[in-house]
């Protein structure tokens, strides 16, 4: 045999082998979960210290909830744009261009002297955080190639989705008791130092996507149809469903996204190539994060008012009460994606998880008004995890598993995309729910009576929680009738990917 063969047949047989592990995957994964943990933190960070900056700013009651909303608006409108640049332009420069950009106008938002400067500052926190999350997110996609260790990197990352929220309650909590409301933003440059150093000496680029174009069109239609969709549920919450600024911009969003679908099937290089969404489980674990996303605000929002409004909670020790969640959500995570899945698939994984969420929600409708914590909330905040547990890292998996290397990026982001719209359903019916209750039980009662005020604000919580718990029980019907029966199976032909 000629040493020209030998050769051809050695660089062959590399080639057919599988890739070795990066040794550096582990601290990849770290870095990967600490910037996407900056972004999901700053979804509710702000929520607590939100009294604190009115009453520092001065800015009105109307104006409050655009704090949240402007970093809302902008997260879901960008999503699939910035995964988009993800897959075309190379991932490391995205994330990095995410983290400092993220860091950058947090610092801006912290140190804002007036409404219009804080509200700007958080629209560009998501307007960066679309260019950040799916990047970080694909970044895990080309990483981790084995099919255990995906799923252990998974069940830290969607630990970290479903927990994130519960952990930036508890953040914002400490930082404005402790030192200013101005520090919730701050803190996010503390974190992005740590994320940038990381990322600059640990990622290698990625460009799938370097041959195709930017799909302008359909980027024009899904921002603006994302955008109307999520300005017209806050505008529920805001005003009413009656007004044109609610059902006006629904229709408008729900036209847009059609008119955005029916270009997907005809351009050239599309934004979001329709083929991501046809498979049946991925479209199953879309439905699932979106149902989550939603389900999951009765539990924040509400259970959060009521730890601190009627059990008298400091924003601190409110945080620390949804920790037992966040640890059973963690636990199960783990076992949800590296023992359950792999075993039993996720028609029984998923669906088995949102019916335990299911009985957590109804369980904690049970809280009254001297209520203790201890037996009325911290067992259904143990059971709600669970099952949260069981859903969002599966769900997430399986969401992106098997899509191709150039779709990566756009994949993350529709998963981001979904969860984004989900909280804002969420917020728009549950709110409007809760809030339709408390009318209803004051219709005929001594309004004036702090006893029966205090029960009317008890009837709209666990109005929310029945409904959450409503949401996760269709979840379940719908994990059941969706999902293929057995394991995942995953293209062999297609890269390997995973999700938050």
């Amino acid at each position: 045999m000629s040493q020209k063969t030998r050769t051809d047949d050695a660089v062959e047989a590399a080639a057919a082998a599988p890739a070795t592990p990066s040794a550096r995957r582990w601290w990849i994964l770290a870095v990967v979960a600490v910037a996407q943990l900056m972004v999901v933190l700053d979804a509710t960070i702000v929520n607590i210290a939100l009294p604190s900056a009115q009453a520092d700013l001065g800015f009105s009651d109307g104006n409050r909830q655009w704090i949240v909303t402007a970093y809302a608006l902008a997260f879901a409108s960008l999503l699939l744009l910035g995964g988009r640049i993800a897959d075309l332009f190379g991932r490391k420069p995205a994330f990095l261009v995410g983290v400092v950009g993220f860091a950058a106008v947090s610092a801006l938002g912290g140190a804002a002297n007036g409404f219009a400067m804080l509200v700007t500052a958080r629209a560009l926190q998501g307007a960066f955080g679309a260019l950040l999350a799916p990047a970080a997110l694909s970044l895990l996609n080309t990483t981790f190639t084995d099919a255990r260790e995906r799923a252990r990197a998974f069940s830290v990352y969607g630990a970290i989705a479903g927990a994130g929220g519960a952990v930036g309650l508890l953040l914002g909590g400490v930082l404005t008791d402790a030192l200013d409301w101005r520090w919730t933003l701050y803190v996010n440059v503390a974190i992005a130092v740590v994320a940038f150093i990381g990322g600059s000496l640990l990622l290698t680029n990625h460009r799938d996507a370097a041959n195709s174009k930017l799909d302008v069109p359909g980027t024009v239609l899904v921002a603006t149809g994302l955008f109307s969709v999520v300005y017209g549920f806050s505008n529920a919450e805001t005003h009413d469903w009656g007004s044109p600024l609610t059902w006006g911009f629904l229709i408008a969003g729900g036209l847009l996204l059609a008119a955005f679908a029916w270009w997907q099937t005809r351009a050239e290089h599309p934004l979001l190539p329709l083929r991501i969404l046809l498979d049946r489980d991925r479209a199953a674990s879309f439905l699932s994060v979106l149902i989550t996303g939603a389900g999951m605000f009765g539990v924040f929002l509400f259970l959060t008012y009521y730890l601190q409004l009627n059990l008298g909670f400091s924003p601190t020790k409110t945080g620390v009460a949804f920790l037992p969640m966040v640890g059973a959500l963690m636990v199960t995570a783990q076992l949800g994606t590296t023992v359950l899945l792999p075993r039993i698939g996720p028609k029984a994984v998923i669906s088995l998880g949102f019916a335990v969420a299911a009985v957590g929600m109804a369980w904690l409708t049970g809280i009254g008004i001297g209520s203790a914590y201890a037996s009325t909330v911290l067992p259904q905040l143990i059971v709600t995890g669970v099952g949260l547990g069981l859903v969002m890292p599966p769900a997430m998996q399986l969401a992106t598993g098997g899509v191709a290397a150039e779709d990566a990026g756009v994949a993350s982001a529709t998963v981001n995309a979904m969860q984004q719209v989900g909280g804002s359903i969420g917020t728009a019916l549950l709110n409007t729910l809760a809030a339709s209750a408390a009318t209803d039980y004051l219709a005929g009662r001594d309004a004036t009576s702090k006893v029966v005020q205090a029960q009317a604000t008890i009837e709209s919580y666990t109005t929310a929680f029945w409904w959450s718990a409503g949401l996760f029980a269709a979840g379940a019907l719908i994990a059941l009738g969706l999902f293929r029966r057995g394991t995942p199976q995953q293209d062999a032909t297609a890269a390997p990917v995973i999700h938050m």
